[in-house]
């Protein structure tokens, strides 16, 4: 039996304004109160998580992939450099296609108080050039018709609409590289 190679853990990551840190439970208190917003939940459905039901989600991501091993979970904590302050989340879930090669799905969400500061645009890119020096080949996103914000940030990663709609979500994929660095 051939054994897969283990899913790559995520690392600490530093922007020109962000810290991502490699998601630890002990984020879950800190994060409540910036995730602790039904605007949130707008385009993705579901409602703010208590802060035991978000210690228990960060405490299964950060084993760092699923109980049957067959995705890498990544996810980082983005943290504005200047004051420390979080103001919101990157993730990439990892999956072996049968064509080969390694693919991430994507997804990033960043507290109400601080969106439209290029957050999310900042993180998404750090976290998706990582994900390319670590052989990732192709990038995912599933982004609600009408979630602009979402499908802004999706482009600057070089993904494309296709046609595909999942849960009423559309798939983006990779069309090239980042369109910049953050």
């Amino acid at each position: 039996m051939t054994v897969p190679t283990p899913w790559p853990a995520a690392a600490p990551l530093t922007t020109p304004r962000l810290r991502l840190e490699p998601l630890l439970r002990a984020h879950a208190r800190e994060a409540a109160g910036v995730f602790d917003d039904a605007r949130l939940h707008t385009w993705t459905g579901g409602a703010p998580s208590s802060l035991a039901r978000l210690e228990a989600r960060y405490a299964r991501q950060e084993a760092g992939r699923s109980p049957d091993g067959s995705q890498g979970w990544l996810n980082w904590m983005l943290r504005r450099r200047a004051d420390g302050q979080v103001v919101g989340t990157v993730q990439a879930t990892l999956n072996r296609p049968a064509t080969g090669g390694l693919e991430a799905s994507l997804a990033w969400v960043v507290g109400v108080p601080y969106q439209g500061s290029g957050y999310a645009r900042e993180g998404a890119l750090a976290m998706a050039s990582w994900l390319r020096t670590r052989g990732v080949t192709g990038l995912v996103a599933y982004i609600h018709p009408r979630h602009d914000a979402s499908m802004a940030v999706a482009r600057a990663l070089g993904l494309t609409a296709s046609d595909e709609v999942v849960d009423g979500e559309i798939r983006w994929n990779t069309t090239g590289g980042p369109r910049a660095t953050p």
